[in-house]
């Protein structure tokens, strides 16, 4: 600030142009000091770029200084990561099969910066997507389209196993494969359900024709038991069958009367009445 004076009247003045330039100076301190440092979050590396060439070694979590308006940090995730993919196959009965995949993978701490230097932040679209296509086509075209809705946890496994063979060289590991949906041609579905449709008349045909041996075997079983038990007493009854019983069973049967003979010419002879006798 500068003072003049003119006779009885006294001039002040700011110094513009010089508060300017210490503001400029400060707001340039202040970009110099937060590009001095750089902050690097939990389940992430900092891959260090300096002046387009990418050093070795990562940045773990926490605040590191860098160079300013020279050094980059590029922040590479290394959690768990989902990437779903839609992709379509063959089986080896030539069926179509469009398949939806989930996969979790996740980037190697340790090879962050090579990652990063040999592929790209894209690494995603890069390597994985590619390699999951090709290890999903390999894998389908070893069983048909219905062992496909099979043996999805034979294919899961394989997928995971080999993902993992063609991307951890790269630092990529995944740890698991889920598939969402498998979806085939409206011919095949149509085959498969006439298919089931037939299985299912054939097991109701053959349990009823089950059914129906098992009641005749229980029949038969039964009449064989009642047979035995007839025949059974009919032994005991006639052991127990002496000549005395069956006198004793004729007479308490007979009524107290003679029997009566009927003559040559037709009479009827009453032999109580012949003899005199009659039951008393």
């Amino acid at each position: 600030m500068t003072i003049q004076t003119n006779g009885s009247k006294t001039v002040k003045s700011f110094n513009w142009k010089r508060l300017v330039i210490i503001g400029a100076a400060a707001v340039f301190a202040l970009i110099i000091l937060f590009n001095s440092f750089t902050v690097v979050a939990p389940g992430h590396t900092g891959v260090v770029v300096t002046l387009g060439s990418v050093n070795e070694g990562v940045l773990t979590e926490g605040i590191h200084p860098k160079a300013p308006f020279v050094q980059d940090v590029v922040k590479i995730d290394n959690r768990i990561q989902k990437l779903e993919v839609n992709t379509e196959a063959f089986s080896k009965d030539l069926q179509s099969v469009k398949t939806v995949l989930a996969i979790n993978y996740r980037v190697d701490s340790a090879k962050s910066y090579s990652l990063y230097k040999n592929i790209g932040a894209d690494y995603e679209n890069v390597l994985v997507v590619p390699a999951v296509n090709e290890v999903l086509k390999a894998i389908t075209a070893q069983y048909t389209a219905e062992q496909s809705v099979t043996n999805r946890v034979l294919i899961s496994d394989g997928l995971v196993e080999g993902l993992n063979e063609k991307l951890n060289d790269q630092g990529l590991y995944v740890t698991d494969v889920n598939i969402i949906d498998f979806d085939f041609s409206d011919a095949f579905i149509t085959a498969i359900e006439e298919k089931q449709v037939a299985q299912q008349q054939l097991l109701k045909a053959e349990t009823e024709k089950q059914t129906a041996i098992t009641n005749a075997q229980a029949a038969a079983e039964a009449e064989k038991i009642k047979a035995a038990g007839t025949a059974e007493a009919n032994k005991t009854l006639n052991e127990s069958l002496t000549d005395k019983v069956i006198e004793n069973k004729k007479i308490e049967k007979w009524n107290g009367e003679l029997p009566k003979v009927t003559g040559g010419d037709g009479t009827i002879i009453d032999i109580g009445s012949v003899t005199g006798s009659k039951a008393q």
